[in-house]
């Protein structure tokens, strides 16, 4: 049991660290056109971004169960 949410833990956190770095190569800053500084994420973006959060929070709970004093 253990061993398994330390694998999960090692998946998710990869999964995270591209979904973030793929934002970041994305990120509204970075095409440099100064109309759009507010502008709402759709389509693809809009998933990436909500996908971000879930597994950020799918992350927070396994580390979270891993550090309990019963492993």
């Amino acid at each position: 049991m253990e061993i398994a949410l330390y694998i999960a833990m090692v998946v998710v956190s990869g999964v995270l660290i591209t979904l973030v770095v793929l934002q970041a190569r994305t990120a509204g800053m970075a095409n440099r056109d100064t109309s759009s500084i507010y502008r709402t994420r759709r389509g693809l973006e809009k998933t990436m971004h909500q996908a971000t959060i879930a597994l950020a929070f799918v992350f927070l709970v396994l580390s979270l169960v891993t550090s309990l004093p019963i492993f």
